[in-house]
Parts: C-alpha cells; sequence; structure tokens
C-alpha cells in the first residue's frame, strides 16, 4: 500500500484549520502552513536550529512528515541555491511560529510559498515542545496532517492515519534515486574516478568529492556490479537514502560484489546499513532515530569527538567492543553515538572499506566530519592496483 498522495486546494493559510493526528490518537489543533489538503508518513522530529531548506530537500525524508523542534522557521525564506535534490521530499512539514517575512539577502520568496508551490501539506501553531517530547515517549508512528474549511471528526482521521503503511519495511531508495547515469566532473586536476550508488544521494555529496579531484559517476539505485565496474573506478560509494535497511537485498549483493574485489569502498548512512548488513550484521529501527545538525559522535579511531548531521531511523547492530570476523576479513565499529552508543560508522581491516551513519557532506553544517572524504581520497591513493582489479 503507497501513502496517499498529498491534495492541495489554494486556500488563505493563515485562516485554514488543520489538525495533526498521531496513530496513538493523540491530536494537534494548529493552522494550515503550506499546501491546504492532506498528508501522510511516520511523525520524527529534527533538532538542527538551521538549514531547513536542506533538511526538506534531503531524499532521505522521503514519506515523513518532519517537526522542526527549533521554535520559528522560515527566517531565511527559500533561494535556488542550497537544494540537495531537485525537490521538497518530506510528506509534510510541522512548525510552531513560522517567520511572517523572510530576512535573508538570499531570499526568493518565502517558505510558506516554496512548500504550496510544491504540494506539501503542513501545519503551524502547534506546541511542538510537547509533541517532540510524546515522539520520544512513544517513538516514531504514523500520521496525518489534514486542513481544509470543513474537517472530518478526530475517530475518522484517525482511521485514515492508521491505514497508512509503516515506515518498517519500506523500500523507498529506487523511489527517489536517479533513473540515468551522470557525472559530477573534477573540480582542477582529475585524480580519480568514483562509482557513487545513488540511494537518494544529496547534492552536496559528489560536490565534496569532486572538490577533491574525483570524477564521480552517480548510477541508479538498481544499478549492478557490472554496472558499476563499468565505469572503470578507483572507488565506489553508496550514498544516504530512506527506508528500511533489511529490504535493500540487491544493494548489499552488489556491495559484497564490491568487497570480494577489494575496491575502496565508502558509505554514507543507508550506505553504512548496506555495509553492515554486507558484513553479515543486522539492521533495527531505533525508537526515535537521530535527526537534526548538533549530535555527538565520537571517532574511536582517533579519539575525536565530533559535533555531526544525522539523520536515521535504522542502525546497524554491530558489537561495540570487539573486533569481528566477517566473510570480507575482520571489521570493527569505527564511530559511536555518544547520547546513545549507537553505531555510527564501521570499518573492515581487511578490506579497503568503511562508512558512517551521519552525514559528513553536511551543507546547513557542521563540518567537523568532512575529513572522511580526504580519508576515502587516502584509501584510493594507497590502492593503486584498483583501477587494474576494476578492469579485470
Amino acid at each position: 500500500m503507497t501513502a496517499p498522495a498529498p491534495t492541495t486546494l489554494r486556500l488563505r493559510r493563515e485562516r485554514v484549520p488543520a489538525v495533526l493526528v498521531l496513530e496513538d490518537g493523540r491530536s494537534f489543533h494548529g493552522q494550515a502552513y503550506g499546501a491546504v489538503g492532506e498528508t501522510f508518513g511516520e511523525a520524527v522530529f529534527n533538532t538542527g536550529m538551521s538549514g531547513y531548506q536542506e533538511t526538506l530537500t534531503d531524499p532521505s525524508y522521503h514519506r515523513q512528515v518532519v517537526v522542526m523542534t527549533a521554535p520559528q522557521i522560515g527566517n531565511t525564506g527559500w533561494n535556488d541555491e542550497d537544494d540537495e535534490s531537485r525537490r521538497i521530499w518530506v510528506a509534510g512539514f510541522v512548525v510552531r511560529d513560522p517567520a511572517r517575512t523572510p530576512s535573508n539577502w538570499r531570499s526568493l520568496r518565502p517558505l510558506d510559498e516554496e512548500l504550496t508551490t510544491q504540494g506539501v501539506v503542513g501545519i503551524s501553531g502547534i506546541d511542538t515542545r510537547a509533541l517532540t517530547r510524546h515522539l520520544r515517549e512513544r517513538g516514531a508512528m504514523r500520521v496525518g496532517i489534514f486542513s481544509g474549511p470543513a474537517l472530518a471528526d478526530e475517530a475518522t482521521l484517525l482511521s485514515r492515519v492508521l491505514q497508512a503503511p509503516e515506515m518498517k519495511g519500506a523500500d523507498l531508495c529506487a523511489e527517489v534515486a536517479t533513473t540515468e547515469p551522470y557525472i559530477v566532473p573534477a573540480v582542477g586536476g582529475k585524480r580519480f574516478t568514483v562509482a557513487a550508488v545513488d540511494l537518494g544521494i544529496k547534492a552536496m555529496t559528489p560536490q565534496r568529492m569532486a572538490e577533491r579531484g574525483i570524477e564521480v559517476h552517480v548510477l541508479p539505485a538498481n544499478s549492478t556490479v557490472e554496472d558499476i565496474y563499468a565505469v572503470n573506478p578507483d572507488g565506489v560509494f553508496f550514498s544516504n537514502g530512506p527506508g528500511d535497511p533489511a529490504t535493500a537485498d540487491h544493494q548489499v549483493a552488489v556491495m559484497q560484489g564490491v568487497l570480494e574485489r577489494k575496491t575502496p569502498l565508502f558509505g554514507i548512512c543507508f550506505g553504512n546499513q548496506i555495509l553492515g548488513r554486507a558484513l553479515g550484521f543486522g539492521t533495527y529501527k531505533l525508537k526515535y532515530g537521530h535527526r537534526g545538525i548538533n549530535q555527538p559522535v565520537q571517532d574511536r579511531t582517533t579519539g575525536k569527538v565530533e559535533v555531526t548531521a544525522h539523520n536515521h531511523g535504522f542502525a546497524v547492530n554491530a558489537p561495540l567492543d570487539k573486533v569481528s570476523d566477517t566473510p570480507y576479513g575482520r571489521a570493527e565499529v569505527s564511530h559511536v553515538c555518544l547520547n546513545d552508543d549507537v553505531v555510527e560508522g564501521l570499518q573492515c581491516l581487511d578490506t579497503p572499506a568503511f562508512s558512517v551513519q551521519y552525514h559528513p557532506e553536511a551543507a546547513a553544517g557542521p563540518h567537523d566530519a568532512a575529513y572522511l572524504f580526504d580519508r576515502f581520497v587516502d584509501l584510493m591513493a594507497g590502492a593503486p592496483a584498483a583501477r587494474t582489479t576494476a578492469g579485470s
């Protein structure tokens, strides 16, 4: 079952009533924000105080209704440079106090105008602190936002929420990924070629690699091992993306093919979960996930603590305090979240492969983890036989 598409009505939003209904029956009343109509998804909260445009256009938020914990949203308006993809992907948007007028020299239009144009149903004027506390206690859950001059009774609305699909078991990466390969050229002199499997890639990711002299070949989510090696890569990258990693059997098999060839490999977010599965670890759904740009993570290889950007509701189930034997040699947890000890990174000790659960490209900041792209470059530089292996 697929989630109902948002419907929009061109009404004066300031006076249009709206209600948010959670699957456990709790509801919040406010005003329509953005498009007027209805939408369904998984209710999650984001703790970032800035970067809402990058959040809205992050494909990893596909089929999720995002609650912003910062009280006022929309101050910097909307521009055409900060999008992380071709469109807004969130299923719905929840804010407490929308800015009346944007104030930024780069702003081209108000946030709610862009939400309306792209048909994104939202709600404002509700107690987002209470909603966030509820989600922390009860966990992420299905939700519906309904707005319009005449709303049905809440029992009817709740029944519709309960008909929406759950995030667990959702196979979504192919819905957001490119359908055709494309190339992001290296900036300056070309040093390496990377095949990047798009599972919901953000624009800043290939840009960060291009800045380091990497020509990035972005490939569809359903690409095969043969498709990857057809570009003769020095390294392979698996991107972030939405959905349940337990459904990504094809991508896991493809990554195992890369591991067998010992080509330098780097994964982010969904790519980290795929590496975990490829190595033989399991994955599980977090109670309410990590979303925001202020998450503390320790790089266990250096002992350094980083403030990082996250967007994940699933995690890898790997032992924190021992080296594991896998079909591809030894592997260990390289990064861990200091809030709850969730696995935030993996590295292989006998194969040139590593991954992190968070976002080192972090267009909205912070940039503490940008060094991971340099680590990928070093991995490729230390594997001169990678191109020969790829062509064999």
